[in-house]
């Protein structure tokens, strides 16, 4: 198929009203465009695509789509604090434990990780997290006072959430089951879950990507007994992110009355059933 060739914003405002979407101020519609592009914009559309008509939209106004938009950007905001705090608690964790058991350089020996991991690879992503770092004052300093060579409780600030999900995978099952029971109650193939998952959402926020009426790729497995079935939707990710704040305590103050907060002042724009959230939400996210 030839590209699509590049249109200007009076170009993309005529495809808008072509969808079915109503525009009552074509200068406030333009200045948004300018500053959100097009492309971007389409996927808040799709929850207003009839069933029958791949590129026909049920008709809804730019401002509802503007404000739904603005709903997202906040969401992510918030997700990201959350994610923030769990993801310097699993590194403190995690370089906390493996210092102790396996030594200040014991995540460059094998011998410290099981049959499956590939070690070979993980050594190359903690060079390039050297390299890529090379210019702190961390790096620097233990380039000219240790000869290049790095505890775990300072190279894992340079993790990416991939990379620690992709370090606590590799290691021994009696590791990952000590970790994991102690620091969260589950089984290690739970955590294991919530890592990726973590990861998926982190990539989503930290890119300003869209996770309002979003599929994700991983399903966030729940603990034993557990009645809420989970899905691809946004809720289960918030749900996972409750059972993973590390200040129990501080979780209803700090994530869920924002949260609560956010959902009233977009109420008349956002369907809360784009995100699946059950109709017990807020009971099911309190922390008690």
């Amino acid at each position: 198929m030839e590209l699509k060739k590049a249109t200007t914003f009076e170009e993309q405002i005529k495809l808008l009203e072509h969808k079915g979407i109503e525009i009552t101020n074509i200068d406030d519609c333009k200045s948004f465009l300018s500053r959100t592009n097009y492309y971007r914009l389409s996927g808040y559309y799709l929850p207003f695509v009839k069933k029958d008509e791949e590129k026909c939209f049920i008709p809804i106004s730019f401002e509802r789509i503007q404000n739904i938009y603005a709903f997202d950007v906040e969401l992510r905001n918030l997700i990201s604090f959350a994610i923030e705090k769990i993801e310097v608690h699993i590194r403190t964790q995690l370089a906390y434990y493996h210092a102790h058991r396996y030594g200040a350089e014991g995540y460059m020996n094998s011998s410290s990780f099981n049959s499956k991991h590939n070690h070979s690879a993980y050594i190359r992503h903690v060079t390039k997290c050297i390299s890529e770092n090379s210019n702190t004052l961390v790096v620097k300093h233990h380039n000219e006072h240790y000869d290049g060579h790095f505890p775990i409780w300072t190279i894992i600030d340079f993790f990416s959430v991939g990379m620690l999900s992709y370090f606590y995978r590799g290691m021994k099952n009696k590791d990952k089951t000590i970790i994991a029971r102690e620091n969260y109650g589950v089984n290690y193939q739970t955590l294991e879950s919530w890592l990726r998952c973590l990861t998926d959402l982190r990539n989503r926020c930290a890119h300003y990507s869209r996770i309002y009426y979003w599929i994700f790729p991983a399903i966030p497995k729940m603990v034993n007994g557990e009645k809420y079935v989970p899905t691809r939707r946004l809720f289960a990710q918030l749900y996972m992110l409750k059972m993973m704040y590390p200040e129990k305590d501080k979780w209803n103050e700090e994530f869920l009355k924002p949260l609560i907060k956010l959902v009233k002042k977009y109420k008349n724009d956002i369907s809360l059933k784009h995100l699946d959230f059950p109709y017990r939400w807020k009971a099911m996210l309190k922390q008690k």
